[in-house]
């Protein structure tokens, strides 16, 4: 008996490795090769290919692909029906295995709803991507972006509140954890 739980109408192929207390649910494919995590929550007519790597307690929402090039650190949301891409310039007739471009979502990001993640770039730890996103580029530690393409709009807490600095500072309204703005950058006050 395994200590993961797999809808039966899911196909976890041999090979794919998952992690204790793990739910994978209706219509998904896990594939060999691919590594998930304890405690993930795999949504429905989700596809997890060969090569992803997923951290602990990640969560997809239904309809999303991971495919291989992708990895996922702990604690990353994926939105209902966002999209990861793996070759920057993809042609039906052209076989482009063995060009996939890495991207890399650091433990904690948020991806919205219907949100583009296209290939090759780096989310960083507690960013928020809002639905509808078109990333394109690389997204600082705690930044939120909007919009095609992602615009940096703001700075998030870990905890996923918008934060509201004054002179550089803020307090989360939520949590209470307190930030200060660096050149450009967002840490721990």
């Amino acid at each position: 008996m395994s200590d993961y739980f797999v809808h039966p109408t899911a196909v976890v192929d041999e090979g794919a490795v998952i992690g204790k207390g793990t739910k994978i649910w209706h219509f998904c494919h896990v594939m060999p090769g691919a590594v998930i995590g304890e405690r993930c929550n795999i949504g429905q007519n989700c596809v997890v290919m060969p090569g992803t790597k997923l951290g602990n307690n990640c969560k997809l929402q239904n309809n999303v692909s991971v495919y291989e090039g992708v990895e996922l650190e702990d604690d990353v949301f994926c939105g209902p029906s966002m999209v990861f891409t793996n070759v920057l310039f993809p042609r039906s007739h052209v076989n482009r295995r063995g060009e996939y471009t890495r991207t890399l979502c650091k433990q904690g990001t948020t991806i919205g709803a219907n949100a583009t993640i296209v290939c090759g770039v780096t989310l960083g730890r507690y960013s928020f991507v809002g639905a509808g996103t078109v990333v394109t580029k690389n997204v600082k530690d705690h930044a939120l972006v909007v919009g095609n393409p992602a615009l940096w709009v703001g700075w998030v807490c870990a905890c996923g509140e918008r934060l509201r600095l004054t002179e550089g500072r803020g307090t989360c309204a939520r949590c209470g954890a307190g930030y200060v703005e660096r050149d450009g950058q967002l840490g721990a006050a």
